[in-house]
């Protein structure tokens, strides 16, 4: 039997009753217009700040939306998730609102930052070497010997649906698009993302962007199937994965448009341009959406666009030096 045909399926519906769900707990976070971005490239622009989420990131959006619809029973047993950051502290901060216990399977070099506020969030935390060893089993392992329920950060129905609503909410300040740039890893903002904006706006043309040294999402669109690659050396640890999703490839795979691509400095651009012009601090991979817009990585001239900012989780040390490096803002 195909890897498809026993996939479960996402829809606009399920997207739906995610933001009805997460209503009231997750933040609607704020939309941002720029005449100086309009002018730079030509489009219309509208910024999805998910910098300003709960615990910082997009992630708190799919995390409470798997977490809330755990049984009594599975509630007491607890969660075990992976994730090198945002994820992480999505379903630690998710867990804590719902009285849940919580480990969470983080990489050795996630930054401090991320790992400080997750255990503050009051998770168990278990390191790995992200190198050496596969994150999947560790955490497959844990959740079978507690019993624990597996979360994981984007290949899950409940996942992909609440990182749709962010944007949902988008779509329904903006109104209607026509292109949508997403930051993509795994893929559960992204397919969610593509649901939301087909079902609002079905002309749209949805891309993802990932780093220039991490294209596997590339890669298996031009092949037609998954690939995995060894793990991508860039500044954007929270996109930092191997292989698309196994869900998430397939709903983009659809109803996506593409996927391109930014270098590291294209990232510490778009980081510098949102600080001097926008007034907000964006982590790496949260400013992919933004690079591959501000460096014509895809045609928006002229065109109502979308950007998902997808979180501001970053070590003050990496954000000074991104934005010392960074091209100044025109």
């Amino acid at each position: 039997m195909s890897e498809r045909a026993t996939l479960p399926t996402v829809t606009f519906d399920d997207v739906a009753a995610a933001a009805a769900r997460i209503k009231g707990v997750a933040h609607e976070t704020p939309v941002i217009t720029s005449r100086t971005l309009d002018k730079l490239t030509g489009a219309t622009v509208f910024v999805k700040a998910e910098n300003f989420q709960r615990m910082g990131a997009f992630k708190f959006r799919g995390a409470y939306n798997r977490v809330s619809q755990l049984s009594a029973d599975e509630r007491k047993r607890g969660v075990v998730a992976f994730s090198s950051g945002n994820h992480a502290q999505g379903v630690a901060l998710a867990a804590r609102i719902l009285d849940v216990p919580a480990t969470i399977v983080m990489p050795h070099d996630a930054p401090q930052a991320k790992v400080a506020a997750t255990r503050g969030y009051g998770a168990e935390i278990v390191q790995y070497d992200r190198f050496r060893e596969d994150r999947t089993a560790i955490a497959r392992k844990l959740a079978e010997e507690r019993g624990a329920t597996l979360v994981p950060p984007f290949d899950d129905p409940h996942i992909i649906a609440g990182q749709g609503t962010a944007a949902l909410e988008l779509m329904a300040t903006a109104g209607p698009l026509d292109l949508l740039l997403v930051p993509t890893g795994g893929g559960g903002l992204l397919s969610g993302s593509t649901l939301a904006a087909v079902e609002n706006s079905p002309a749209i043309d949805v891309y993802g962007v990932e780093p220039d040294g991490g294209n596997d999402w590339q890669q298996s669109l031009q092949r037609g199937e998954r690939v995995t690659i060894d793990v991508p050396k860039t500044i954007a640890d929270g996109i930092q994965t191997t292989s698309p999703g196994v869900l998430p490839f397939a709903i983009f795979q659809r109803y996506g448009k593409g996927i391109v691509t930014v270098s590291d400095d294209e990232l510490r651009s778009a980081m510098r341009f949102a600080f001097e012009r926008l007034k907000i601090v964006i982590e790496p991979s949260g400013a992919a959406g933004l690079a591959a817009l501000m460096h014509a990585k895809v045609q928006a001239r002229g065109r109502r666009t979308g950007i998902i900012i997808s979180g501001g989780n970053v070590d003050p040390i990496v954000f000074a030096q991104a934005i010392a490096s960074g091209t100044p803002a025109n």
